[in-house]
């Protein structure tokens, strides 16, 4: 990069990597383009493009969700029907030219459009999980579908940018909950043949393979792409031949609770990750460790340097490599942030310790955390931070807790990047077409900038609640759906089931909760005075009913005991009907409610959740939040679009707090809330209700957006750190 400077000139394109020649659909001529737009994630989070693919076979697209097993499984007779259909050939035609043009090139956008922006090549994107969709299950909850959304907004910008990860082949776990409350935890079998996934090529022609030393052994990772519009996601996979049958489980699991295998999984995602670019020729100009889990990546660069140089002691050439890197915090509960004893890191580095000449001890001091424990273990966090050149938190709040915490040691203050969400991929489809309309913008992919408020000001009362009330139709019929299931499982009776039919009411308050079941959340703290919460359920003119969905990690057994409480209390006598908990939460559930519901309901402890973007999927989508003032929303309540729980002051006392929290809690249900909910106009609608979901679109729809959100990822971190390099 030596001569490299910062440019205006022509946007800088889209990286490519090559891939292995992937299945032959025996696509007719006419429709020969869906074959590459089924290996594209783009649509993803393009209806249109879903609903192509639904007319071509429903069945397999109501099976598997996914474009992949919808091409494998259609026939050459079907394919012959749908080529006399003109209707069909005339939509596929309209999609293909969308996607065609969309790959075409990025002049338009945003970082098309601002060429001070650009950047002398690409970003590498590290993260252990990426939430694209939900067919594609390598993904846990908050961080990954973050990534994902990440991934999206800078394919959407055409900003240069290539993602790495792990394929989990056994992935997380598939949720279910029993008859008793007890939730059961099963492993998926990812096949990647039946996914938007393709071999990378290498600069042989031959498929892609990197080698990963792990102690005294050598250990060997595929390389998987799955393609997200512009930007491409590295996936290593060690489940292959050529590795040691008790290797080959390394990338099977996300989130694999044993601390040997997790180190393992980790030195392949760093060490593994930059070999795989490498071997492509992919050079980039900056790095982005998204958490800790990938700081390894450090020590292959900093091997790099010294192969050039080899006077370069490791520790220079560490500080060297950290002058490009960048670091995103998005925890502040300890057990966020990954930690490994050093009786694990040291005998799995041996290689590269003997390759740069240190002292096991120097290496490990480095990743020592904000502690004088001289066995304290190593804390990928601190490591990271003592040589990246600027990290950043994922709200203004968190940065302040994670500034406290860890300025010392980073020698800089943590600066705020707040977390968004891609709007495309979360914004309902009844209010998208209102949106676009209002905003003048189609929102098939990110705004370029933010949208007049006054043009959102101008959306119609009757329309907005008419939208709205059709998403949470197609919610109740989606969950219902998925609660007759449940229940089936557990043995219920027909009676029992067909009263499921119908059992959630349009016309109730519909409160939505759902994220990971971790303690510090307090999903139940809503039932901590049952009598009272069921006498706000149970108006007869002012109906209420909650719906909770959300996975406790299989080793978390606090948090499955928060699960198990609340489904006990919604099969009571005193909160049946009201209260219901929807198993297995995933990307599609998420979908449903942030669209479905009526109100937003998040009640963490302050300040520990750092972000949360489930609120801000919500608000897009016109639907207020009921919040106590952490993470995001302690910058985005306005006092006009939702409520807030409480003050910035806390407690002290976490009995005391929980206590204060919940009568507030039910105070503004009982006093604000539903009175304004339930208070018509003649024609039926809340006026004064849609006025605080318009406020909430407003707020929501460009400042918490991951297209903003990516404007100062670039501007605060990205072109610093090349300007640090090359000294522009």
């Amino acid at each position: 990069m030596g001569g490299s400077r910062l440019t205006s000139g022509p946007v800088t394109t889209h990286v490519t990597v090559p891939t292995l020649p992937s299945h032959d659909f025996n696509l007719p001529p006419e429709l020969d383009g869906l074959g590459e737009l089924a290996y594209n994630l783009w649509w993803t989070w393009t209806p249109r493009a879903q609903a192509l693919f639904s007319r071509i076979n429903g069945s397999a697209w109501t099976r598997h969700r996914n474009a992949i097993a919808v091409m494998r499984y259609t026939d050459h007779v079907r394919w012959a029907d749908l080529t006399a259909d003109e209707d069909f050939v005339v939509d596929a035609s309209r999609v293909l030219d969308e996607f065609g043009r969309y790959m075409a090139n990025g002049a338009g956008s945003w970082y098309g459009a601002t060429p001070e922006r650009h950047l002398p090549g690409p970003i590498a994107y590290f993260c252990a999980e990426y939430g694209i969709h939900e067919s594609l299950q390598i993904y846990s909850g908050g961080l990954g579908i973050l990534a994902g959304d990440h991934c999206k907004s800078a394919s959407d910008a055409a900003l240069p940018f290539i993602g790495v990860g792990l394929l989990y082949r056994r992935g997380y776990f598939r949720q279910q909950i029993d008859a008793d409350g007890h939730q059961e935890h099963a492993q998926p079998d990812l096949d990647p043949g039946q996914l938007p996934l393709r071999r990378a090529r290498g600069q042989d022609g031959a498929p892609l393979q990197v080698t990963v030393e792990i102690g005294d052994r050598r250990v060997f990772a595929a390389v998987w792409v799955a393609q997200v519009g512009r930007v491409p996601i590295l996936l290593l996979d060690t489940d292959i031949p050529e590795n040691d049958p008790a290797d080959r489980p390394i990338t099977h699991i996300l989130y694999v609770r044993g601390r040997e295998m997790r180190l393992c999984q980790e030195l392949v995602l760093g060490f593994g990750g930059v070999r795989a670019l490498r071997a492509l020729g992919i050079e980039p100009t900056a790095w982005h460790l998204n958490e800790g889990h990938s700081a390894f990546l450090l020590l292959e660069r900093a091997i790099e340097l010294r192969r050039a140089d080899p006077s370069m002691a490791a520790a220079e050439a560490l500080r060297r490599v950290g002058r490009d890197a960048v670091f995103t915090i998005h925890t502040p509960v300890p057990a966020g942030n990954e930690t490994f004893d050093r009786s694990l890191v040291a005998p799995a580095l041996s290689a590269w310790l003997r390759t740069a000449g240190m002292e096991a001890s120097e290496l490990l001091e480095l990743g020592r955390g904000p502690t004088d424990d001289p066995n304290a273990p190593f804390d990928m966090t601190a490591f990271v931070l003592r040589h990246a050149s600027a990290a950043n938190a994922v709200s203004r709040l968190h940065a302040v807790t994670a500034t406290h915490t860890w300025q010392a040691l980073a020698g800089h203050p943590i600066i705020p990047i707040t977390n968004g969400v891609h709007v495309p991929t979360w914004m309902g489809r009844p209010l998208r077409r209102l949106v676009k309309v209002a905003v003048g913008e189609p929102l098939g992919t990110d705004l370029n900038r933010p949208p007049d408020p006054a043009a959102l000001d101008e959306l119609n009362d009757e329309e907005l609640w008419s939208a709205h009330a059709q998403q949470k139709r197609e919610m109740i019929s989606f969950l219902e759906g998925r609660l007759s299931r449940q229940f089936a499982r557990h043995g219920e009776s027909p009676r029992v089931l067909r009263q499921l039919r119908g059992v959630l009411d349009p016309n109730a308050l519909t409160i939505g909760f759902a994220r990971r079941f971790a303690t510090y959340k307090r999903a139940d703290l809503l039932f901590r005075d049952e009598e009272r919460l069921a006498r706000i359920l149970d108006g007869t003119d002012r109906p209420v009913q909650v719906v909770m969905a959300g996975k406790a990690h299989p080793a978390d057994r606090p948090g499955q005991r928060v699960i198990q409480h609340i489904f006990e209390l919604s099969r009571s006598d005193r909160l049946r009907g009201r209260v219901f908990i929807v198993e297995d939460y995933d990307m599609r559930i998420a979908r449903f409610l942030v669209a479905g519901v009526d109100l937003w309901l998040n009640n963490p402890r302050r300040p520990m959740e750092a972000s949360g973007t489930s609120g801000m999927k919500a608000a897009i989508n016109g639907v207020p939040s009921l919040s106590i003032l952490d993470g995001w929303w302690d910058e985005g309540y306005n006092g006009h679009n939702g409520w807030a729980i409480g003050d910035r002051v806390p407690d002290g006392d976490d009995g005391a707090q929980d206590a204060a929290d919940a009568a507030e809690l039910y105070r503004l249900l009982e006093q604000e809330i539903i009175p304004r909910f339930f208070e018509r106009g003649a024609d039926g609608v809340p006026a004064a209700w849609v006025s605080t979901m318009r406020n909430a679109i407003a707020a929501a729809l460009w400042q918490f957006s991951t297209a903003r959100m990516l404007t100062e990822y670039v501007d605060q971190l990205y072109r610093p750190a090349v300007r640090e390099v090359i000294g522009a």
